[in-house]
C-alpha cells in the first residue's frame, strides 16, 4: 500500500516541520506550502489524501481556501487554528472542512487525528482516490479534475448539471437526497426552475451510467425521500 500523501499549509515553519517530522515518522509522505496561495494551488492538484490547513495565512486564509478547495475537490480537511471562537470553528465546518484541532496540541493527538480522519473518508465514501483525484466506483471513474467520466473505460458525455449531479451524489455515497436538496445543490437556492429537473436528469444520467437504466446499480431511487448513489 503507498503512502498517504499529506498536505500542511502552515505558515509558522517551526509548527509545519514538527507536523511533517510526526506525520513521516508514522508513514506518511508531506508536503509544506507556507502561505495560502501556494497552498490553494497544491490542493487543488488532486494528489493529496488530506489537507492538514492552518486557518490564519498570509494570502488566502483557511476558510477561503477550504471553499474553493471543496467546490473541486474531495479530499479530507483538518483545520488547525489557534482561535478559541465557537464561531471560526463553526464556519470552518459549515464551508466544508472536517474536522478541526486547537494550537497548542501535541504531536501525537495529531497524528492520531490525521488518522482517524483518513480512516474515516475511506470508510465513508468508499472511494478510492488516485493521485489525480479520481473516484473509482466498480466500473465507473470519475476525475473530477478533467471533469471527464467513463464507464468501463468508455468515456461517456456528460451535460454540466448531470456532470454536477453524478459528481455530487458520487461524493457521498448512501446518503438519502430529496429533489429539493439537490435542486438548491446543483441549481442554487436562486435558481429559477422546477424541482421536476431533478428526475430528468437523473434519468439522462441512468441512461448514459447504469448497464440497465430500468435497474439501477449506482443511482437508486428511495420511494417518498428521494435518490441515493451505491458503491
Amino acid at each position: 500500500m503507498s503512502a498517504k500523501k499529506i498536505l500542511i499549509i502552515e505558515d509558522d515553519v517551526s509548527i509545519a516541520e514538527i507536523e511533517r517530522d510526526f506525520l513521516e515518522i508514522n508513514g506518511m509522505e508531506c508536503v509544506i506550502a507556507s502561505n495560502g496561495n501556494d497552498g490553494l494551488r497544491e490542493a487543488l492538484s488532486g494528489r493529496y489524501d488530506l489537507i492538514l490547513l492552518d486557518l490564519m495565512l498570509p494570502g488566502l486564509d483557511g476558510l477561503e481556501i477550504t471553499k474553493r478547495v471543496r467546490a473541486s475537490v474531495s479530499v479530507p480537511i483538518l483545520m488547525v487554528t489557534a482561535k478559541t471562537e465557537e464561531s471560526d470553528k463553526i464556519r470552518g465546518l459549515g464551508l466544508g472542512a472536517d474536522d478541526y484541532i486547537s494550537k497548542p496540541f501535541s504531536p501525537t493527538e495529531l497524528v492520531a487525528r490525521v488518522k482517524a480522519n483518513l480512516a474515516q473518508f475511506e470508510r465513508l465514501t468508499g472511494m478510492q482516490p488516485s493521485y489525480d483525484g479520481e473516484i473509482i466506483m466498480g466500473g465507473l471513474r470519475i476525475n473530477p479534475k478533467s471533469r471527464r467520466v467513463f464507464v468501463d473505460e468508455r468515456e461517456i458525455d456528460l451535460k454540466n448539471k448531470e456532470y454536477e449531479t453524478l459528481l455530487f451524489l458520487a461524493s457521498n455515497p448512501d446518503v438519502v437526497f430529496s429533489k429539493e436538496t439537490l435542486y438548491e445543490r446543483i441549481w442554487g437556492m436562486g435558481a429559477l426552475g422546477d424541482v421536476a429537473t431533478v428526475a430528468v436528469h437523473i434519468n439522462r444520467l441512468r441512461e448514459k451510467i447504469e448497464r440497465d437504466p430500468s435497474d439501477p446499480v449506482h443511482i437508486q431511487t428511495v420511494w417518498g425521500a428521494g435518490y441515493r448513489f451505491k458503491k
